[in-house]
């Protein structure tokens, strides 16, 4: 049986030797959250909040992206040569959307100044994620 994404966030924190609170300070996020996610009281965070949780045990996003069910398979970005997740109900339509979404390949800049790779990358797995956060919820407001 697969592992739920709360008990694996739990395994995480715990490995690391933190309380619920810690990890909450550490994500700015609250401890009723951390607490209703590792109980399964609440549904799957929203990548934003994964990313936070991340960077807070410096761990994998795209690990606890996949555990969270928003990354299920991989599309390969023809000029890095990079796979990228898409996730299993993405259809070809939604993969073509996606691909012209990155084939926008300009130069990225803040105030002026041309981001390094690094930077880069945290804007893609970012966009990624609410990319696809947006194509599931279009779905599902037209089922109803």
């Amino acid at each position: 049986m697969e592992q739920s994404f709360g008990s694996y966030l739990k395994q995480l924190r715990e490995e690391r030797g933190w309380s619920m609170n810690q990890l909450a300070q550490a994500a700015e996020i609250s401890g009723s959250q951390i607490s209703r996610i590792e109980n399964g009281l609440r549904g799957v965070p929203k990548p934003q909040t994964i990313r936070k949780i991340a960077d807070a045990l410096d761990g994998s996003y795209e690990e606890l992206m996949k555990r969270a069910g928003y990354l299920e398979s991989e599309h390969t970005d023809q000029k890095s040569g990079v796979d990228i997740p898409v996730p299993e109900w993405a259809t070809y339509k939604d993969k073509r959307d996606f691909k012209k979404m990155l084939e926008d390949d300009g130069d990225l800049m803040f105030d002026g100044i041309p981001l390094d790779q690094e930077d880069k990358q945290r804007i893609k797995d970012v966009l990624t994620g609410l990319f696809w956060e947006a194509k599931q919820m279009n779905k599902r407001n037209k089922k109803r």
